[in-house]
């Protein structure tokens, strides 16, 4: 009996994406792809805040542009983000009159958003639901770890945390591109206390998912074009693999990893990319383009999140983590 995942039986569409990214992102494979390019990251604002929910704000409203849809036809806006109190989503879901479900699962919460949206469309409640999470490098690093004015020198297991933002319009029926299950994670901790190390720290919660994922719909990673985890960076991706293979099963074929493959030099961002915006800008231009075009058939995206605060991590507190999977396949 699958206690942890569902199964989409209707099939919900992701009709439309839309995604924009900051300079450094789009100097890497995604830059071809996002929908804007921004060349300041504060996007003509005066804060980086401030420029994290306008990033947010135009992934929402450029989604539903690029779905033909009105605003009046969502039926939810599901969204979140890494700041305190999710203020860019909850900000940027002001500008719109739809109803707003606030989520928080840190770098999984794209996963997340999609497991929710396609649960509420796949039961005929709504019709069209948008997703959409965003980080930004300088808001992150002011809340989680240091003011960027010290200039503290980032150890190499340390990842950078993707500016942009991505949302998707899931409806009932067009296009493709289909939701065909979702596994929800459980909360792992293995006792890992490095802020810095979120590879380590979100490795076992990818691979506790996935396992679920694979045991309860009887599928293999061979099922998969590719097994995408976002964001557990080059070192998070190698602990993955071997503690998936410990347990049977072999991912090393076809799996990718989003903060692995967002930057052009992954050498020098050390591990690679994180952040909400990470998996959401990634899986919302390049890796939806290839799906859109046939280059991809089916896609199980694994967005892990680390579930710390500056006040957990101040008291000694170990970092607890999660994964959410969704299926995405082409029908």
């Amino acid at each position: 009996m699958a206690k942890h995942t569902i199964f989409f039986h209707n099939r919900p569409r992701i009709v439309a994406t839309a995604t924009i990214a900051g300079p450094k992102e789009c100097a890497g494979i995604v830059g071809k792809y996002v929908d804007k390019q921004l060349a300041d990251d504060r996007f003509g604002e005066d804060t980086f805040e401030k420029a994290e929910c306008k990033m947010l704000t135009y992934a929402i409203e450029h989604a539903i542009e690029n779905a033909g849809k009105e605003h009046d036809e969502i039926d939810a806006l599901i969204s979140g983000d890494l700041l305190n109190q999710i203020i860019s989503a909850s900000f940027a879901a002001r500008d719109f009159n739809i109803p707003f479900l606030g989520v928080y699962g840190a770098c999984s919460t794209m996963a997340e958003a999609f497991a929710i949206g396609g649960a509420m469309v796949d039961g005929g409640y709504f019709s069209n639901v948008v997703a959409a999470t965003g980080s930004h490098f300088s808001t992150a690093e002011r809340q989680y770890r240091y003011p960027l004015e010290l200039g503290c020198t980032r150890p190499p297991q340390a990842q950078w945390t993707v500016t942009g933002a991505g949302g998707a319009v899931i409806s009932k029926e067009g296009g493709s591109v289909a939701l065909t299950c979702a596994t929800f994670g459980k909360v792992v901790d293995y006792g890992i206390t490095d802020v810095n190390n979120m590879g380590a720290a979100m490795a076992p919660a990818a691979r506790d998912t996935l396992i679920t994922h694979f045991r309860e719909t009887g599928r293999s990673p061979a099922d998969y074009d590719l097994i995408v985890t976002g964001d557990l960076g080059a070192l998070g991706s190698r602990i993955l693999k071997d503690l998936t293979w410990e347990k049977g099963y072999d991912i090393g074929k076809n799996h990718v990893d989003c903060g692995e493959i967002v930057y052009r030099v992954i050498e020098d961002e050390f591990q690679g990319g994180s952040g909400a915006g990470c998996s959401a800008v990634v899986f919302n231009s390049y890796l939806y383009d290839k799906r859109k075009n046939g280059g991809i058939r089916s896609v199980l995206f694994a967005a892990t999140g680390a579930l710390l605060s500056t006040v957990t991590s101040g008291q000694g507190e170990s970092i607890p983590c999660i994964c959410h999977a969704v299926a995405v396949e082409v029908i």
